[in-house]
């Protein structure tokens, strides 16, 4: 069980659980320096299931030294008065080579505890295959802290169950009592998010894979300080007054870029801002070419993509602005009527011969993305259409800029790029001017034949890189919430569990009806060798084929990137849908498909064409209840 700091208890709301609501609570935060001396792990050695009687407990520290750090044990849940937190067995780690005092440093394997009985029950019970047990550590670090920030924090509650291992988990009755997540929730597998009580469900997409490694939570957290930093200034995004600047980055920026830092783009790890008619496209790319000798090469002026900000004060404004939308009503067999809108662009620098304008997408899962074996993608090509869907399905496969292999592309809107590395590393160079050893050079931007060359140090090294990568493929994907949770008589449901099961599941299977899991392909298992164990033989459910597949001409642009056409548009996946009004800040700013055009769930749909046109047209058919109840079971994801 991997750890790291946060600053309050999993069912914390922000306000007394019987008072309106005041504010989300700080379950799922990043405190000031959680990047550094402030991640650890729980080795567990369960003797139950081989006939013992005793759990043992091992504290790994990952840098640093912690002192007197506490850990709370199963939840006080027959005391009725017990509600955001409780615990019925507080505990602590002591080391016998310190005397017996809590000091535990890192790299050491020294600090344990041991129990041998259910405190759950009263009076005590044996420990049981089967038993839950919630976890609750509280790290403290030794003082004078090293690095001058906070010495006493929480952390997450995990549940065990004995026997079995960790388990994501929800609240059920009584008093959000903690349960396993059905194995029909968990769309990342055992990397899912657990359900949150917090009220902190704009963080959602930020949070660590459920079974992260101990290690690993390092590597994460060093990878997540890359995300939040400033290529410009060093400052983290977050507590800007009090993380420390990471001067290694300063003044990296390039000197023409879109953004400073990677979370400008992809908000809260969503998508990008929402636009209207006469905003700028500050956190949205614009990929760029021309046609030369029968194929696409980079724009003379702006290369790949258009690099709209530059750090020179008398710099050319190379800016895009959406002037307006072209609009279309579209009518449906009942009647209902949707206006479809086509945003209209504006370039102050020349307007690029081809070009194609992309969001940020959400960045939740691209390791369990990666680590889905090529054949299972490959057994969902079906270019003649032989079960009649309408859907056929097409890999893209595309050049390793690192190896110059073929291999499948599975990212990006078009599926241009082969793993999660080649992704963070062109969208260093090609929105922040950033080098890498992916893209060595800033005139890979540009197209340069010869850019792969390695001139020197480059901005980001190898084993940053590494952690940037390793934060991208451990971030977990958020449990559908598809069960109703054990509130509290009178106490408010929060906004993201007021879900209504029986709607859910209607909405499924009229999914399915319509034709959609044609290209939205519900699940896959993972294959045993990606390099993070986390990801290996996990049952996933993306609802993506991960494919290209002609949408028509309605979602066309002029730009084909390899063997994609304008009209070829990888299968997006669906999980995580459901957080994005919540991610991004409301309803209202929340924007779908590869240009944002899409306001709502309806509007996405009519939008489809193409492949998709047979499956549109069961949609359009469906009855005002039977479209609600499908758009249920989206936002469940």
């Amino acid at each position: 069980m991997g750890a790291r700091p946060t600053e309050r208890h999993a069912r914390e709301r922000g306000e007394a659980w019987d008072a309106p609501d005041q504010g989300p609570g700080r379950y799922l935060t990043f405190p000031p320096f959680y990047f550094q001396n402030r991640t650890f792990g729980l080795e567990i050695r369960d003797t139950i299931p081989a006939g013992g009687n005793t759990i043992e407990v091992w504290l790994h520290v990952n840098e640093g030294s912690f002192r007197g750090t506490t850990f709370s044990l199963f939840r006080n849940i027959e005391n009725p008065n017990v509600r955001d937190f409780g615990w019925s067995l507080n505990y602590g780690f002591n080391n016998p080579n310190e005397g017996g005092q809590p000091l535990c440093h890192s790299g050491k394997r020294e600090c344990m505890m041991s129990f041998n009985s259910n405190w759950r029950t009263s009076p005590h019970s044996p420990l049981k295959i089967g038993d839950k047990i919630e976890l609750a550590p509280a790290p403290r670090l030794l003082t004078p802290v090293i690095d001058g920030g906070g010495e006493r924090y929480y952390s997450f509650e995990q549940l065990y169950i004995v026997g079995v291992g960790m388990r994501p988990w929800y609240g059920v009755a009584p008093n959000l009592d903690s349960e396993p997540l059905p194995n029909h929730t968990l769309l990342g597998g055992e990397t899912s998010v657990s359900y949150n009580y917090s009220e902190e469900p704009f963080r959602m997409f930020q949070q660590m894979a459920n079974n992260i490694g101990i290690g690993n939570t390092l590597r994460f957290s060093k990878g997540r300080r890359l995300f939040h930093t400033s290529f410009a200034s060093g400052i983290h995004s977050e507590s800007p007054t009090q993380n420390p600047v990471f001067a290694e980055h300063q003044n990296q920026l390039g000197p023409r870029y879109n953004n400073e830092r990677c979370i400008g783009c992809h908000q809260n790890n969503g998508r990008s801002l929402a636009l209207k008619s006469g905003d700028k496209l500050d956190t949205y790319s614009v990929f760029t070419g021309m046609m030369a000798d029968d194929k696409v090469v980079a724009d003379p002026l702006y290369g790949l993509t258009i690099q709209a900000k530059a750090r020179a004060a008398n710099a050319d404004d190379y800016s895009v602005t959406v002037t307006g939308y072209q609009t279309e009503i579209k009518t449906l067999a009942d009647g209902t009527t949707v206006e479809l809108q086509k945003p209209l662009y504006e370039f102050k620098g020349p307007v690029p011969e081809l070009y194609s304008v992309r969001q940020a997408p959400q960045v939740i899962g691209m390791g369990l993305l990666e680590a889905i074996p090529e054949q299972a993608i490959l057994a969902n090509v079906d270019i003649n259409d032989v079960n009649g869907d309408g859907a056929k399905g097409v890999a893209h496969w595309v050049k390793n800029p690192e190896t110059g292999a073929t291999q499948l592309g599975r990212f990006g809107w078009k599926a241009t790029k082969v793993s999660a590395r080649h992704q963070a590393a062109e969208a260093l160079v090609q929105d922040l001017g950033v080098t890498s050893p992916v893209y060595p050079q800033r005139s890979c931007q540009k197209g340069a034949a010869d850019c792969q060359q390695h001139s020197g140090t480059t901005h980001i090294s190898e084993g940053e890189l590494e952690h940037l990568t390793q934060y991208l493929g451990l971030l977990g994907v958020p449990a559908q919430r598809s069960l109703r949770s054990g509130y509290p008589d009178g106490i408010r449901v929060s906004p993201e569990h007021d879900v209504n099961p029986q709607l859910i599941a209607q909405g499924k299977q009229l999914f399915v009806q319509s034709q959609c899991v044609a290209c939205h392909t519900a699940s896959f298992t993972t294959g045993k060798t990606h390099p993070l164990a986390e990801l290996r033989n996990q049952k996933i459910q993306p609802y993506s084929d991960l494919l290209l597949h002609d949408m028509g001409a309605g979602l066309a642009d002029n730009l084909p990137q390899g063997k994609a056409s304008g009209s070829m548009w990888r299968t997006a996946p669906l999980w995580g849908l459901g957080s994005l009004k919540y991610v991004q800040g409301g309803e209202d700013k929340v924007r779908y498909l590869h240009d944002g055009r899409a306001r709502t769930l309806d509007e996405v749909i009519l939008w489809h064409g193409g492949e998709a046109t047979q499956s549109r047209s069961l949609y359009e058919n469906l009855t005002a209840e039977q479209r609600t109840a499908v758009k249920a079971f989206l936002q469940s994801l």
